[in-house]
Formats: C-alpha cells, structure tokens, sequence
C-alpha cells in the first residue's frame, strides 16, 4: 500500500527478507509485500531491528538504482501490528518473540484467530489454553513480548542517532527501563558500563542529547577511554604529555581544558599518577587507569612475596643428591637432559619462582614433563595451567596429568573475581604455567595471588613471540636485566627438530635470517605480489592443495593466520571467502543473520571479548568453537569450544563472535595446528614485524605455507621493531620494596 503524505510518500506492507544490514549504522536493504501482488518493494534506509513478518509503515521517498532499479529510501517508520490471520500467523512465527516459532505461531492463532495478539498483550495467562503451552512456557513468552516491546522503545529513541540494533538491545538489558534516562543523561556510561559502546559512540549520543563540546563530563570521558584504547594496544599507563596530547586530538578541545581535567581525574580518583622510569630510563609521570595500576602493583608485589616466602611446600629438593636424582629421572624418561634443561629441572624444584623460555624445538616440554615427572616422584601436588584450552590439552597430552585454562583453574566468577585469591589459595605445591607470553598484566596478578605461600611457581614460554593481547608484557619484564627472578632460557635445537623446515626457518626469522622456502617439504612459499591474488591463492591452499597433498581436513588442521584484520588478504575478507567455500549455504544447514555475516552450523569460530558470564568459568577472548547449533525460536546459537564446553549465545549477543576460518597472529597466540597458512603482503606493511611472523610460523606443527610477497617478506624478517609498551613492571620487581593490591 502506497499514499503520498504532506512530508513525503508512506508506504505499508510487511517485511519478507532482510538482504544485507550494516550492524554499525542499521543501514538495511530489505525486501517488503505491499499486498498488491507481483514482485517485493525493496526498501532502503535505517531499518533497526526489522524482523521478517512484521507489518511496517515506512515514510520516505521513491528512488532507482543503476543495478536493483526501483527503491524506496525510508526515512522513518512505525512497527503496525498485523489485522489480518494470515499476517499475524506471520509475525508470531517469524522468530520475533523469543519462544514462539512457525509451529507454535499457528496453534496460537488456530486458537485465538484475530485476537491473538491482544491476548498476548492484555491476558497472556489465556495462552495456556493452547494445547502444547505449558505454565512456564506461556510466563517465558508474556516475558519475552514485554521485552520486544521495551527495546523497540529504545531503539527508536537511538533511531535519529544511528545506535546498532543489538547496541540497543544491549543499553536495554543492562538499564531495562532507566535506558532513556541513562542515554539522556549519562551518555558517557554507556562506553564503560555497555560492551561494544565506545567513546566515540558515546560521544555521538552525547552530542545528539545536547550535552556541550567543552563540557568536563566530555572531556573527563575522553581521557578515560584515551587511556582504555592505549591499554588495547598493550601499555598498563601512558606519560603525562603523551595522554595529554592525544586526548587533544580524540576531543578537539583546548589542551588547558585537558591538562585541568586530567588533575580533576587525579585528585578524585577516576585515574592514577606516579612517577615511574620511561623506556629511556628517564622519569615520566604514568598515568593510569585504576585497575592497571592496582594490578600492576598487586602482581610486582605478589612476585616478591613469594621469592621471599621462608616456608618451602617442596623442601624435599633442598637437600637432594642431584646426580642420584638426575639417573633416576635418566632411567624413567630413557633421554638424558642437557645442561641447560638440567639447570631448568633444579631451579624449578628449588626455588620460590623461576621463567623458563626458549624457541621451538629446544626441549622445553621435555624439561616440563621432567620437572613434572620429579616433583611428582616426591608425592607433591602438581597443577597445570594455560592461558587457552589448546595449550591446556597439550599440556596434558605431554604429561599425563590432567591442566585447565588459568581461568578455569581460578574459578572466574561473573563479574572476573577470581575464586582462588590469597584468603583462598590453590591447593597445590607446585604450579606450571605453559604459554606464559600471553599472559597480560591483570590476568597474571589474579593468578600470582593464587599461589600459595612456599610453593613453587614455574612460568614457561617464549619470550620472542608477541607479548599478550591484553596490557602488559609480563613475561618479558619478568626477564628484563636486574629483574630478581630466576630463569633459564633454553637455546641448543636439538637433532631431531632441525630436521623440521618448521622449526629451523623459526630461528631463522628470530635471527634475522630469511627463511629456506625452496627444498623443504614442510615450508613453502607461493610467491603472489598483487594482495587481492594473495587472498585468492590462500583460499585455494586452504580449501584444495592442502588437502589434496597432505590429506588435511581445511577446517579442523588448517589455519590462516593473517598479520592484520582489514585489507584484500586480512582476516576479514578471507573469512567470507573461506566460509564460501568451506561451509556454503545449503537448504539443510540452518544459519542466522547477524549484521553484515551469516553464521551458519559448522562455522569455525572465535570469541573476541571476555565474558564471564557464560559457560561454567567464562568464555574467554580467542576461545575457539565450532557452530553445533542455531535454533530460531529460542533464538539461540550453540558453540562447542575448544575446551568441548557447549555454550549458547543469545542473538543479541552474535557480535561477541567472529569467523575464525582466518585469525589475526595475534588471536593466534598459545594455540598450534597441523598446518599454518600466512598470507604476507605489502598491504599489511606496517604490522610485518619479525616477532608477528615468528610467532605466525611456531604455531605450526608440521606445515607452513606463506602466501604473498618476497618484498614483504624480506621487511617481516629485517623489522625488529616490537614496539615497547608503556609498563613500570619491571621497575617495581627491582626495587626492594614489595608492592600492594
């Protein structure tokens, strides 16, 4: 149905399909039956939160396309509640109403016929009169029609401000029916209090409720998430100028305004300042967001403690005849240990805290299933620990003893307060952390406080790869010079990994040294200069030469890792290819529509947040899953993680997922597969840095293949370039003074 009105042409009808949504900006193409037969009307314009079968009256204006032809661009609309049978069987059963699908729409209807859904709005206990519902069934559907309609409250208050449909679903959930209030009012909660909501969207908001440029409350919140982006990228504080500086950027405001508003923060405690030693040595002011710098505090302290805790849980090493020990472990193991390892054994079994790190290939798991084996030996409780449910397996795997997640292993609790604290320690004498370069500033604190006191903490990694994703690099400041922690760093390749093209190319790049791409049948190079040929071949070595060659299965033992997220060869664009080719769309394969992606059962896929609220201890950022199930009328999706935790994720929760066909190196880190495909261009110039392309290259068990440029290449290996991060860590470990938190 069409009318002109006195501000533009209104049409009616009801939405058929949703063709492609924009999740940042509610930018929909949808296709709508105006009820007069013949083809759907496509309608463009910010449609957020449409669901197909609901009635809508749109106004706008009437346009063409050079390639779809005729259009109607939607400046505004109004939901209409169908009148007819048909069309509320329609919307009843169009997923709209968590709980109610085709089947339960039309028994509804058969039963109610036109007074439907003023039964579901005015008497909804009446629904129990429909055979198949259930008490709690019908209370579950009254709940689910009373949110639909709060949130469409508030999505069309956020319309005129182009919030994202599940942005708005999320502001709901956590304010419910303070949400106007909290948008009009506070605005600059939303960036801390709602995941996905930064400043910058906060500010738009802010700025569309009238809150001024130069207001402090603008300002204050700028700064805040100044210092929360540089915690993104890595550093626990910024210096004083430097936060300064780019906070004048991010607000466009006077830097006196700033520098006001930064002591304003400093004396009310909304951040944290002290002077610390900068990367030069030189003092700088720090300025920190609170919970950096109590973990900051609370983990240098935490170390201390425990290399000068008098009490040993593992004394029975103090006096042992090591020789004696060493034959004994000779006898069990049938290997002997190398100097190194054998210093590695002892001073994990001798002291409070020790680092063990080193490359691919030179004993590292060895010398951990040795410690393992001998503390064992002496009847000491063991623990073992990483940072993902990969790692966890091969720790397993290498010595028997079952190893969990660190976040298992502390009980996250929602809210990520960790069950094991220093008022309720870990039960155990000694504890292994494997993959330690993950680890991130607050994480690691939470798990130092853990320890217990007199046992023995023994933190193994490689200290050559990335540092972690989240703030921090711990575990090289744990080895950085004058830092009082012992340590060992393995560096003999032993006889049987040189023979791997893998492992030896993996020293090399950590060298400096090209890698050997020709002769080697487990590393390869497909030399591809234009990076849209680059993205084409990968998708072709993953989904045909691989498999055909090695017999690999593309998905399960296949992974790309690309340097950077955006470009023709990022993880972005080949996730869409990939998923094209590999889990392609089929009448049988259920899916779900989410923005821009679809999510289909046997996506690869991964978390890109921490979410302590789902699963038994949380989901973590990097968790890896496949897609089991989508169930349309719980609107629910189901993942199996690598941990082979079943986890299900509410559709306004899909943003929290991601394809992981391909991931960047980063999301990479502490995981390892049969065969690593890396696409390497000179689009990605500015993330090709020696540490990303050796840490792309050790995640492989048996196969490289790069993908891309000898140009861009030849830049990975000459660019050491790691970017320090801003952490006074490894001051505070040299000072003698043991820290708080």
């Amino acid at each position: 149905m069409s009318e002109q009105g006195p501000r533009g042409s209104v049409v009616q009808g009801v939405l058929e399909r949703v063709t492609y949504a924009n999740e940042e900006n509610g930018f929909t193409v949808a296709r709508v039956d105006t009820g007069r037969g013949g083809d759907l009307l496509t309608v463009v314009g910010s449609l957020l939160g449409v669901q197909p079968g609901e009635s809508l009256r749109m106004r706008g204006r009437w346009g063409s396309h050079h390639q779809y032809g005729r259009q109607f661009h939607v400046d505004d609309y109004t939901t209409v509640l169908p009148a007819t049978v048909q069309g509320i069987r329609r919307y009843l059963g169009s997923g709209l109403i968590k709980g109610i699908g085709p089947k339960m729409a039309e028994r509804i209807v058969g039963h109610f016929g036109t007074d439907a859904l003023e039964v579901i709005e005015d008497e909804p206990d009446r629904l129990i009169e429909v055979p198949g519902l259930g008490p709690k069934r019908t209370a579950a559907i009254a709940d689910a029609w009373e949110e639909q309609k709060a949130i469409k409250e508030v999505m069309v208050f956020l319309q005129g401000v182009e919030v994202s449909t599940s942005l708005a679903v999320r502001i709901y959930k956590k304010y419910g029916d303070a949400s106007i209030e909290v948008v009009q009012k506070e605005p600059y909660r939303l960036a801390t209090d709602v995941w996905g909501i930064g400043f910058k969207t906060a500010d738009t908001i802010a700025r569309a409720v009238g809150i001024p440029h130069d207001s402090p409350q603008r300002v204050m919140a700028g700064i805040q998430f100044t210092l929360s982006e540089s915690t993104g990228d890595g550093h626990c504080y910024l210096p004083e100028e430097k936060l300064i500086a780019q906070a004048v950027k991010i607000l466009s405001v006077d830097s006196s305004l700033v520098i006001d508003c930064v002591g304003e923060l400093v004396e009310t405690e909304g951040i944290a300042a002290e002077t610390v030693p900068g990367p030069d040595g030189l003092p700088v002011r720090a300025l920190y967001l609170l919970p950096f710098h109590r973990a900051e505090l609370g983990l240098a302290g935490g170390l201390r403690t425990l290399l000068d805790e008098p009490s040993d849980r593992m004394s029975s090493f103090a006096g042992v005849d090591w020789d004696v020990a060493l034959d004994w472990l000779r006898g069990r193991t049938g290997a002997d240990l190398a100097g190194e390892q054998e210093r590695a054994v002892r001073l994990a079994l001798t002291e409070r805290v020790c680092v063990l790190t080193g490359g691919p290939g030179v004993g590292k798991s060895f010398t951990v299933s040795s410690i393992v084996t001998m503390a064992l030996a002496k009847r000491h409780t063991v623990m073992l620990a990483a940072p993902t449910g990969r790692a966890a397996k091969r720790l397993t795997e290498l010595t028997g003893l079952e190893a969990s997640t660190v976040h298992r292993l502390l009980e996250l609790r929602p809210g990520g307060e960790a069950s094991h604290d220093r008022d309720h320690p870990l039960d155990c004498d000694l504890l292994v952390v494997d993959e330690a370069s993950m680890l991130d500033l607050i994480l690691a604190n939470k798990l130092v406080k853990a320890v217990p006191p007199g046992a023995h903490l023994v933190m193994v990694g490689d200290v050559d790869q990335l540092p972690s994703v989240g703030a921090g690099q711990v575990l090289r400041d744990l080895l950085d010079d004058g830092v009082p922690i012992p340590s060992v760093r393995l560096t003999h390749v032993f006889r049987q990994a040189q023979q791997s093209g893998v492992v030896t190319n993996a020293h090399r790049i950590n060298a400096g040294e090209p890698p050997y791409v020709r002769g080697l049948d487990d590393f390869f190079l497909f030399p591809c200069e234009d990076a849209a040929e680059a993205a084409a071949m990968t998708v072709d070595v993953v989904a045909h030469r691989i498999p055909r060659r090695f017999g690999l299965d593309p998905r399960r033992d296949v992974q790309v890792l690309a340097p950077m997220k955006g470009g023709p060869a990022g993880a972005g664009n080949l996730n869409a290819a990939l998923q094209e080719v590999l889990t392609p769309a089929a009448d049988h394969v259920p899916e779900r529509r989410a923005g821009g992606r679809i999510l289909r059962v046997g996506d690869k896929v991964t978390q890109i947040r921490n979410n302590y609220e789902k699963g038994r201890n949380g989901v973590f950022n990097g968790t890896l899953g496949v897609i089991t199930g989508v169930d349309q009328v719980a609107q629910e999706i189901t993942v199996r993680t690598d941990e082979d935790e079943e986890v299900g994720y509410d559709y306004a929760e899909l943003d929290e997922l991601s394809h992981a066909y391909a991931v960047t190196v980063h999301r990479s880190q502490g995981s390892e597969y049969p065969a690593v495909v890396v696409p390497v261009t000179t689009s990605a110039w500015m993330m090709l840095q020696r540490n990303l392309l050796y840490t792309a290259v050790t995640r492989a068990k048996a196969l490289v293949v790069l993908v891309g440029s000898r140009r861009a290449l030849a830049q990975a290996v000459r660019n050491a370039s790691s970017g320090r991060r801003h952490t006074a860590l490894a001051h505070r470990l040299r000072s003698t003074v043991p820290g708080g938190g």
